[in-house]
């Protein structure tokens, strides 16, 4: 399914804006295609690992924080947490017509020059000050410590969403969140799938359910480690963070730790797993719908984006609550119907390159009118 950028970006005075370059996950998927809309683009960015990053990304100019001349910074970046928004004000942006930023953290609080109109493709407003307990899980004594460091944070955020001309959101959920925290509309351009890469295979043994997804605590990893535990049916997880060791403790002979894999052998997965499971609350969820591509249906907590990317009883079962009992339901449920293939897929295709590119048209479009 080929995909053209219109014809109104081949002259336009652009740059972009993400906040750390340092892996290839559905963030940096967006910025690759911008990249190519705009091969002339600079790249702002806190920190940069081109050995990481993709060949289309590290081909543009790229401009980063003082930040990155830290010998150690490139995987331990986060432990400077409380002075990312000095390294993002000592920045400073080149003019151009527009600015894209692609944003879940800081960068989004770069200055631009007056006569640019900065874009904001947001993927959450930041989960580090907003949602203390999703991303650093349940540790009173770490509270004490960050809390009042993230409540700078946070309002420091707030401050410089002023900054940003207009907003783009990746889901519904993401633009109610905008809404609540900056007081700010915006428009929904939901994140692309592949459909050339992601596609149905041939019919397995579909023997495994799966996970894919980084091991950090709000993603509730540990929900289905539990869940298939009594279960004994197999899970394999792919993926790696924080909780991977704890993860790995808890679970039972069922569940098999895959780490992360190459892009093609995650695809081989997809294709032949029973069920895609998703337990936790996301803001939109690209692995969802890249699941569904390859005609898989999803086991989703019904929150978050995943009420927008997965239909309930069509491509997906939606379970109610955060526990190992309401996950084992909709498991169950899941298996006890007859998946349609081809309406999978079908539903994927409303998420494509093409429609997303669109979007951002639309928006730089109207970005460019209100000047």
């Amino acid at each position: 399914m080929p995909y053209t950028f219109p014809a109104s970006w081949q002259n336009l005075d652009v740059i972009l804006a993400h906040d750390w370059l340092t892996g290839m996950r559905g963030g940096e998927r967006c910025l690759e295609l911008l990249c190519e809309g705009f091969p002339d683009a600079t790249i702002y960015t806190l920190i940069h690992n081109a050995e990481h990053v993709s060949d289309v990304i590290n081909q543009h100019s790229i401009q980063t924080s003082t930040m990155n001349r830290l010998p150690w910074i490139r995987n331990r970046f986060r432990v400077l947490l409380p002075l990312f928004p000095r390294f993002v004000e000592a920045m400073k942006p080149d003019g151009a017509k527009v600015m894209i930023s692609t944003s879940h953290s800081v960068i989004k609080g770069l200055k631009p020059q007056k006569e640019t109109r900065h874009i904001c493709y947001c993927f959450t407003p930041m989960r580090y000050g907003m949602f203390y307990h999703e991303y650093f899980g349940i540790n009173p004594a770490k509270e004490v410590l960050v809390r009042p460091m993230l409540s700078r944070l946070r309002d420091w955020d707030t401050k410089v969403s002023d900054r940003v001309d207009r907003f783009i959101a990746i889901s519904e959920h993401v633009r109610r969140r905008i809404r609540y925290f900056y007081g700010r509309e915006s428009d929904v351009v939901y994140p692309p799938v592949d459909l050339d890469r992601c596609t149905p295979g041939r019919c397995g043994a579909h023997d495994f359910d799966l996970i894919v997804s980084a091991l950090v605590p709000y993603k509730r990893v540990d929900l289905a480690v539990e869940a298939y535990n009594r279960l004994g049916y197999p899970l394999k997880v792919v993926g790696s963070g924080s909780q991977q060791r704890k993860l790995q403790k808890m679970a039972g002979p069922s569940v098999e730790f895959l780490g992360w894999r190459e892009d093609e052998e995650i695809l081989d997965l997809y294709r032949n797993c029973r069920f895609l499971i998703f337990p936790g609350e996301e803001d939109f969820g690209i692995v969802p719908l890249e699941a569904q591509a390859c005609g898989r249906p999803v086991v989703a907590f019904g929150r978050g984006g995943a009420l927008e990317s997965v239909v309930h009883g069509k491509t997906g079962i939606h379970f109610r609550k955060q526990a190992p009992e309401d996950l084992l339901a909709g498991i169950e449920e899941a298996a006890g119907q007859t998946w349609n293939t081809g309406s999978i897929r079908e539903h994927a295709e409303r998420f494509g390159i093409q429609q997303f590119l669109d979007g951002i048209a639309r928006n730089v479009d109207a970005a460019m009118a209100a000047t």
